[in-house]
């Protein structure tokens, strides 16, 4: 490869970065509301929408009765309307950085504009038997702590009386009896089912590296249609498997956990048409035969909470939740990408700092490839002292392309010059920045993790920006004008290396590799600051070490002369 194609390729891989990265940022299209379309049939029982458009604190007053909620981790209340869960905010999680700002609400009561919210119950084969509906209203004894659970009851009026004992960790998991005493002289089939429901104008961050919307692990394989796709087909089967389901957001899940030993059906659905249109997640298990006298029972979880990595981790092991970690959206490099989170968290514990972790995760990852990236520097060295050599082929023989390109692989096998070499760092660095980016993006570890100084949230943009002199002037730039201080270092010492590199022969390469530090300090001032403080101490490294070699090189050239 001539060094003309070498400098081609980084180009390449450079722009692509432009391209995957820089695409959602500055291109990607607004979404539109979706649009109307035919009501579809269901055997799911929804809540039904609101007539009236209602803020959450306004429907949750509007509700006949109410359990509160009130754990180390959750604040809230169960509906004893429907028996639902319609009412959770998070309290370790506020909705932006500032200590001041209201905590995360999660579920809303199926009135409210944005509702969101989930039950248990039963269906029957015979329709004629009364079971208990989204409307409901259940009678309560106890209370709902981590140390009690809450008991529900409901008497159909024809012998059978069902009961659901509610519990809850101190973390994000409820566990959810349902018990079924038949106390008539005829043998009832009932099916247990599960439902989450979600309506209003959903938001997600829109972007095409993250998933946000229903998901599901079904027989170990995952499941994660778009709401999109959901609406245009309708519904989205899973018959007769294993696994959990519910839906996502970027640091969020709701997620149904049937008996991870029963078989059940499960469904992704649509319902309604334009405003009105509700999604659902919802499973269903055989009917179950209960005879006069007999009590039928069964246990299921269902998860409302933060995407910690760790607490899915646990879950997983101590109630057998297949692969309930993928609810967190670490993409095509999962084998690269939680390690790195792992690696980040364990050093996170020793340095009390994330940005901390992510220098010193730097310098372990330049310690792993360094015998690579020193023959690579070598390599580049040598091609810097070839600059004149290489100049004087493309002067003789420079009319004739083919005459040229022989010469030139002739002098680097003489001189023992692999030009391709030098592109390795580079090359080496595009999984390990995509897969830390992913961690940045999608961790809620990471999420309002500060640094120093004016770094208060690693997984957001640089707040600063060179237009108000870093905030000097008293006025705010618009959002494409936001290049803060870090992006700008960043562009400093990728400048900085590129005058250490080899430069191209091709004026027009030339031009375009001076081009790239402003075009990746524009992009990557979009980015989160911790991709940026990385990849500006990456540079830092890697400038270090490169001028370490050429200085050694260098040296050894002059002596042999």
């Amino acid at each position: 490869m001539s060094s003309s194609d070498t400098k081609n390729l980084i180009i390449a891989v450079l722009f692509s970065f432009v391209i995957i990265f820089g695409y959602d940022y500055f291109f990607a299209p607004k979404k539109e509301p979706l649009p109307e379309r035919e009501a579809t049939t269901t055997t799911a029982v929804v809540p039904k929408a609101p007539e009236v458009h209602l803020n959450r604190e306004e429907a949750i007053n509007l509700s006949p009765g109410r359990i509160p909620i009130k754990t180390p981790s959750l604040t809230g209340s169960i509906n004893l309307k429907g028996a639902q869960f319609d009412d959770l905010t998070l309290t370790k999680y506020h909705v932006t950085a500032k200590d001041d700002s209201p905590y995360v609400e999660l579920l809303s009561p199926a009135s409210a504009d944005h509702n969101y919210n989930a039950h248990f119950r039963w269906a029957a084969s015979d329709p004629t038997v009364p079971v208990p509906t989204p409307e409901t209203v259940w009678l309560a004894d106890g209370e709902l702590t981590i140390d009690t659970p809450l008991t529900l009851s409901w008497n159909n009026g024809q012998g059978l009386t069902f009961i659901q004992e509610i519990g809850v960790d101190d973390q994000y998991m409820f566990t959810v009896t349902q018990r079924v005493k038949n106390t008539s002289d005829k043998t009832v089939s009932l099916a247990p089912i599960g439902e989450i429901v979600r309506g209003g104008e959903i938001e997600t961050s829109g972007f095409f590296i993250l998933h946000e919307g229903p998901i599901g692990v079904f027989d170990g394989k995952l499941s994660d249609p778009s709401y999109e796709d959901v609406f245009e087909g309708g519904t989205t089967t899973n018959p007769n498997t294993v696994g959990w389901l519910g839906f996502t957001d970027k640091y969020w899940l709701t997620a149904l956990v049937p008996d991870q030993k029963m078989p059940m059906n499960s469904t992704f659905q649509a319902t309604g048409t334009g405003p009105k249109t509700r999604y659902l997640s919802h499973f269903q298990r055989d009917h179950m035969v209960i005879q006069p006298g007999e009590t039928a029972e069964v246990e299921d979880h269902f998860f409302a909470g933060a995407k910690v990595l760790n607490l899915l981790d646990g879950y997983e092991e101590t109630l057998g939740i297949t692969h309930f970690d993928l609810a967190v959206d670490f993409g095509w490099f999962y084998f690269l990408t939680k390690p790195i989170f792992y690696v980040l968290e364990w050093l996170k514990s020793y340095l009390g700092n994330f940005g901390l972790a992510i220098l010193a995760l730097t310098v372990l990852f330049k310690l792993l490839f360094f015998p690579l990236a020193n023959k690579s520097y070598h390599a580049m060295a040598r091609m810097k002292t070839l600059q004149p050599k290489v100049e004087k082929v493309k002067e003789l023989y420079g009319e004739d392309r083919l005459k040229m390109n022989e010469k030139m692989m002739a002098l680097y096998k003489k001189e023992k010059v692999n030009p391709a070499s030098g592109c390795a760092p580079m090359l080496i660095q595009i999984p390990v920045f995509f897969a830390l980016y992913k961690v940045l993006f999608v961790t809620i570890e990471m999420r309002h993790a500060p640094f120093y100084g004016w770094i208060h949230d690693l997984s957001a943009p640089d707040p600063t920006t060179i237009f108000n002199l870093f905030g000097l002037l008293p006025f705010t730039p618009p959002s494409f004008l936001m290049i803060g201080l870090w992006p700008l270092i960043m562009g400093g010492t990728m400048l900085l290396q590129q005058r250490l590199s080899p430069p191209p022969g091709d004026p027009m390469q030339a031009k375009m590799m001076m081009i790239l530090p402003v075009v990746f300090t524009v992009m990557l001032s979009q980015f989160p600051a911790g991709l940026v403080i990385y990849w500006a101490w990456n540079n830092t490294l890697s400038i270090s070490q490169q001028w370490f070699i050429m200085r050694q090189d260098a040296r050894k050239q002059g002596k042999k002369r």
